[in-house]
């Protein structure tokens, strides 16, 4: 094994996360150490809106390049962190984007005491809804909802009278409510994205976020989906590194090998690349955004794969060892790719792409 170069202090909240991961991953259960490492780092309130607490940047660029790299780093020390973490993200975006003067006030107020935030849309059927009352109840269940039973609130979808879903601020963490029994998978298993119970949660005007229609409102709701990528990415460098580190003399002596690794660094700075114009693209809220994003995650998933063969081919049998990094790195990344159909992100994209003129003056998805 070569050493390693002196750490910086991300490198440090990098490491912790991967050690604290690997014990996460050998006894799931709620990564609440992780969290508190993330939070000591001075990353817990960083990107909540300013009136909450959260750092101001000089323009937009700024602030989707800090974003991003923060994003890598968690996915690059653990997915499943990486995973909760990113939610947490998108939740106070939306609180900076929809919420009133008292909304903020309180989310200021919880942010300081220590809470996380998750984003629940999927749900099982019929779907969750408001219930119209004295007060109005939720009814409906969520599921693959990340951090179940161990967040402390999360921002949900509920559908109105009016037709449009609504968010809805909930607690997260009532484990009579949370059921992970059947979150039994190989990678990201610290994300516990168990089923969560919202029948009979009574709602008043404050839990109530925004206007029924806020929640999917382009282009910021697949526009967003860049977050995610930026996490994914850092688990690719993460898994390269190791990669690079495990490799024995023999496979770096031998050009075909070489030839491989190479091949899979080009398909990770590649996809770099479509990630911070994804980034960049999101903050200027124009369309196009929408486009990026998706062709990013097509980008961002075919790295993915391509890391993983690597990995298998260039370490061999030690890649799916129990308890080897690289191991654990394959199953959470085999896992987290999977989020949110792919596959159709990138038919969209390719539609777009068939009917724009490539030659038109100003275009700038081609």
């Amino acid at each position: 094994m070569r050493p390693r170069p002196e750490t910086h202090c991300a490198d440090t909240v990098v490491i912790q996360l991967a050690e604290l991961g690997a014990r996460y991953d050998a006894a799931p259960r709620f990564p609440a150490e992780s969290l508190r490492a993330l939070r000591d780092a001075g990353l817990h309130q960083r990107f909540a809106p300013p009136a909450a607490g959260g750092d101001t940047f000089t323009d937009g660029g700024a602030a989707a390049a800090a974003m991003a790299r923060v994003l890598r780093e968690v996915g690059r020390g653990d997915l499943s962190v990486g995973r909760l973490y990113e939610g947490h993200v998108n939740a106070l975006a939306l609180f900076g984007w929809y919420a009133d003067s008292r909304q903020l006030e309180w989310l200021n107020q919880v942010l300081d005491r220590g809470a996380w935030f998750g984003v629940w849309a999927t749900e099982a059927p019929p779907g969750v809804h408001i219930e119209p009352g004295d007060p109005p109840v939720l009814r409906g269940t969520k599921v693959f909802a990340s951090g179940s039973g161990g967040l402390n609130f999360a921002l949900v979808t509920a559908a109105t009278h009016e037709g449009d879903p609504r968010l809805a601020i909930v607690p997260a963490n009532d484990p009579a409510r949370a059921d992970l029994a059947h979150w039994r998978v190989r990678g990201m298993r610290a994300s516990v994205s168990g089923r969560y119970d919202l029948d009979e949660l009574a709602l008043d005007a404050a839990m109530l976020l925004g206007q029924p229609g806020d929640y999917d409102r382009e282009p910021r709701f697949t526009a967003g989906g860049w977050r995610f990528c930026a996490v994914q990415l850092g688990g690719i460098e993460a898994l390269l590194a190791e990669t690079r580190e495990a490799m024995r003399d023999a496979a770096r002596a031998d050009p075909v090998q070489r030839a491989r690794f190479a091949e899979a660094v080009v398909a990770m700075r590649s996809a770099g690349f479509w990630v911070a114009e994804a980034a960049k693209r999101f903050v200027s809220e124009d369309l196009d955004a929408v486009h990026i994003a998706r062709l990013t995650r097509g980008v961002v998933e075919q790295a993915g794969l391509t890391a993983m063969d690597a990995a298998a081919r260039l370490l061999g049998t030690r890649s799916a060892f129990d308890g080897e990094r690289a191991d654990k790195i394959i199953r959470d990344l085999s896992l987290y790719l999977r989020q949110a159909g792919p596959d159709h992100a990138r038919d969209e994209a390719a539609k777009t792409l068939l009917e724009r003129d490539p030659w038109a003056p100003g275009d700038q998805l081609w």
